[in-house]
């Protein structure tokens, strides 16, 4: 396999050009949050509450997780590039369906349609995986979620200003546009990297057992699951901390709340710059004890009567830093475990990662209350820091028996 794979861009004979995954992962990460502002305002249009509106965010990210579990195994049998189209077809058509809606019900319907959009950054994974080995392929992972981690930073901002010049609605027109876009990119560049699988589609997800049985796929897929745990931890609670217990105005939580993302972005530049170079399972080593330090230096901070919203917010860059190095190489290293089944253990590791991180986010929410300060989350989140070290542990020490017995 090439490390170098040629590459025209707009030239779908071609593996697809870098700027084409980075925008799929983008699309994906803008339709999770950019509508998130209007909110209020679709309450008051759809005459409902709240609660139903706000199930637009939970159970999206619920049927998201679900639907990673099929694209893998339906990616390897009828390859890369189709699954992605029909998936962004669908998301088309899913999101005219969300600004037609007459009522709250057929707009959540359309809403769980729109999860299709997932195909582009589960399947992006997948195709830098048959393009490039292991190591090559944590760096070019890298790379593209550092685009991906830009997107939610800013897309509930941009959401905003739609709302208040447009109304809600210009949110989803923009979601079309962008769907639209991707799609004729997409049609043009992205060249087929996976030959179909031989296995008819219910062989398919007989394969799954050969990954649930396979010791690193699962070191590495919890090393990201609870890697990502802390940040989703943090998703769910910062908001409470910094509005409950320091008292900040929604304008300066919003600015202190992008912290992560800072160390996110610089963490995903260092895997696409290092990981070829130190290794998958260094980094995500690294990664995780990052994540973990960073979090127990804060906690230190605060058991010392020194703890503030600046603190508080500024030790959450070492999570971001962390899961920027963690994420982007236990993904590459859960693809490598089986290479042929490399859309089925994407599919599969990353609904492990959603999942579990939307059950600590609620977690999260649930764990802190008046008078609790922030010491719940910040508990939450170093156990998280501290199963990531343990699971990229059980990697290590895999890999080493192996070496022993002679295997590959």
């Amino acid at each position: 396999m090439s490390d170098a794979p040629r590459v025209v861009f707009l030239d779908r004979t071609t593996p697809p050009h870098i700027l084409t995954l980075v925008l799929l992962s983008g699309l994906a990460a803008l339709t999770m949050n950019v509508f998130l502002p209007s909110l209020p305002a679709m309450v008051e249009h759809f005459e409902t509450e709240y609660r139903l509106v706000q199930l637009s965010v939970a159970v999206y990210l619920g049927v998201n997780a679900g639907l990673q579990i099929f694209l893998g195994p339906v990616s390897d049998k009828l390859g890369r590039r189709p699954v992605i189209l029909w998936g962004l077809g669908i998301f088309i058509i899913a999101t005219f369906g969300c600004i037609l809606a007459p009522d709250i019900w057929t707009f959540l319907a359309f809403r769980m349609l729109q999860a299709t959009v997932v195909t582009g950054m589960v399947l992006g994974r997948a195709v830098v995986r048959d393009m490039v080995s292991q190591d090559r392929a944590a760096s070019m992972i890298g790379y593209v979620t550092m685009g991906m981690a830009l997107v939610p930073m800013i897309a509930p901002a941009i959401g905003g200003v739609l709302d208040e010049a447009f109304g809600w609605k210009a949110n989803f027109w923009f979601m079309l546009g962008g769907g639209a876009l991707l799609f004729w990119l997409a049609w043009r560049d992205l060249g087929e990297t996976a030959a179909p699988s031989p296995l008819t589609l219910g062989q398919q997800f007989r394969e799954y057992p050969e990954l649930l049985t396979a010791p690193r796929f699962w070191g590495y897929a919890l090393a990201a699951a609870f890697s990502s745990g802390a940040f989703f931890s943090y998703l769910g609670g910062a908001p409470f901390v910094g509005s409950e217990v320091f008292g900040l105005d929604p304008s300066t939580l919003g600015i202190y709340f992008g912290a992560p993302a800072v160390g996110y972005v610089i963490g995903n530049w260092a895997s696409g710059r290092f990981s070829a170079t130190v290794g998958v399972n260094r980094m995500v080593a690294m990664g995780a004890t990052i994540n973990a330090v960073g979090v127990a230096a804060s906690m230190l901070v605060f058991a010392a009567g020194l703890g503030s919203a600046l603190t508080f917010f500024g030790f959450m860059c070492f999570v971001g830093l962390g899961n920027g190095m963690t994420i982007p190489n236990a993904t590459a290293g859960a693809l490598s475990v089986r290479p042929r089944l490399a859309g089925t253990a994407s599919g599969l590791a990353g609904a492990i990662m959603i999942g579990g991180g939307a059950a600590l986010s609620a977690l999260a929410g649930v764990l802190l209350a008046p008078g609790t300060g922030p010491w719940p989350l910040l508990w939450l989140q170093f156990a998280t820091g501290i199963c990531g070290i343990a699971a990229i542990t059980l990697v290590v020490l895999r890999d080493r028996q192996l070496e022993r017995a002679g295997a590959t």
